[in-house]
């Protein structure tokens, strides 16, 4: 039997292996995904006791960036990103190549375009860490050229800082919950703050009706940001739509080789991961 895991700590909460057993039951098979914890000092020992039977990992935070010096290959978006969420176990020389994927970058522009979002111009991110990073090559690819990062430590957003120019987009920094004028209302915010995370602090009420909110949380649902955007009428994107198309990147992945590597009957095969968490 062909086996998978999603690996981090905590972990019990994670959809990830409803949505892979739902694609791999749907393409006819036999392989089986479950959830690991597994910490970022156990990583390279786990990783290294994995036998033939091993076709792949998917990894929560922090271990995006912690399985980065064990990979003999990464794809661009993953360089980029300074995050693997993904790794291939790929034996197709007989050799055991480790290869790294960051899937959570198609996670949001296919989020957003299935919102109705094809085009942004200024977006808010908050948060400061990988999933920050994925967010800000996703809106970018969206056409957003002004960036606004919001963290609470803003002298730890220098990567973000770093990114945003490798892009081509104009970035700023501002403390968590503070104001900057300058900015302006954004056509959206993106929000990576974990949903059980109290920020004391809330946006305005006519930033809350004209800016789409895209929470990366889902666990809980509707997160404090989501309730409150919810309840002035504004527009959410939920993170269970982040997962759904990340997972199928991964699924691609794990079955193709690559993250655009179509599987067989997709829309069948979204469909039944969809259903698999009710999304």
């Amino acid at each position: 039997m062909t086996r998978l895991a999603v690996l981090g700590s905590p972990i019990a909460h994670s959809k990830s292996p409803l949505l892979h057993t739902a694609a791999y039951r749907e393409l006819g098979l036999d392989w089986r995904y479950e959830a690991e914890e597994v910490t970022g000092d156990a990583l390279p020992d786990y990783i290294a006791s994995r036998d033939e039977s091993w076709r792949g990992l998917s990894l929560t935070m922090p271990l995006k960036r912690d399985v980065l010096p064990l990979l003999d290959a990464v794809d661009s978006t993953a360089l980029l990103t300074g995050g693997a969420n993904t790794v291939l176990f790929d034996r197709r020389d007989g050799a055991l190549s480790l290869r790294g994927f960051n899937t959570d970058v198609y996670g949001v522009t296919e989020a957003f375009r299935e919102a109705g979002v094809d085009r942004l111009g200024s977006v808010q991110i908050l948060g400061g860490g990988a999933t920050a990073a994925s967010a800000l090559v996703a809106v970018r690819e969206l056409g957003a050229d002004r960036v606004l990062v919001s963290v609470r430590e803003p002298a730890r957003a220098a990567d973000l800082l770093a990114l945003g120019r490798s892009l081509g987009a104009e970035v700023a920094v501002s403390t968590l919950g503070e104001p900057h004028g300058a900015f302006g209302t954004p056509d959206a915010i993106v929000s990576t703050i974990p949903g059980h995370s109290e920020t004391g602090f809330e946006f305005p009420e006519a930033v809350r009706r004209h800016s789409v909110l895209f929470d990366v949380a889902y666990d809980p649902w509707p997160s404090t940001f989501a309730a409150s955007w919810l309840a002035a009428g504004g527009t959410v994107i939920s993170g269970l739509e982040m997962l759904l198309h990340q997972a199928l990147a991964q699924v691609r992945v794990f079955v193709g080789g690559a993250p655009d590597a179509s599987v067989p009957d997709e829309p069948r095969v979204l469909a039944a991961m969809r259903a698999s968490i009710g999304s």
